[in-house]
């Protein structure tokens, strides 16, 4: 089932904290519902990403959807089945190096409007899957900037306060 999307500014939503789950609430019929359909939503929206308080929930679950994939993504050591979207719950991430790079965004939430935003290109991600488990990732390049672009979501963090020539396209 798709989720109506919250769009800025119509919703003060999108800029607020997101509120961590403990495992009880991710392995819930409520949240893991909320994941099930989150995932149509994203597709639905062309988009590549998603994040909680983008359907008006204001908790720490982000989707990074299988087109944001290198060729090869290692979860605990481990290859991911390219063909399963990414679950990230209480997600944290860090820079593996210094290196950082500017390049366009867009977001469903704010629909077409882009704009270049700068990121780290090498990033560490520990989180939660959907069974509550931890898990620990890298990710470079576009797949990391996907990453990134999510969890801010969950921080209240558009792109368009990070980002420089912003523009509309109609």
């Amino acid at each position: 089932m798709d989720l109506p999307l919250i769009f800025h500014p119509n919703s003060d939503i999108l800029q607020v904290e997101c509120t961590p789950l403990s495992t009880e609430d991710i392995v819930s019929e409520k949240v893991q519902t909320m994941i099930d359909n989150m995932i149509p939503t994203m597709y639905h929206g062309q988009g590549i990403g998603l994040a909680a308080p983008q359907i008006g929930t204001t908790i720490q679950v982000c989707i990074i959807g299988k087109d944001a994939f290198p060729k090869k993504v290692m979860i605990n050591g481990k290859k991911h089945d390219r063909s399963k979207d990414l679950i990230l719950i209480n997600p944290v991430w860090e820079k593996t190096a210094r290196r950082t790079y500017w390049d366009t965004e867009g977001c469903l939430s704010i629909p077409k409007i882009y704009g270049k935003v700068k990121r780290y290109k090498h990033i560490r991600i520990q989180a939660q899957n959907r069974l509550g488990e931890p898990i620990t990732l890298d990710a470079s390049n576009f797949f990391g900037r996907v990453i990134q672009h999510e969890i801010d979501h969950l921080h209240g963090i558009l792109f368009i306060e990070k980002g420089k020539d912003i523009y509309k396209v109609e």
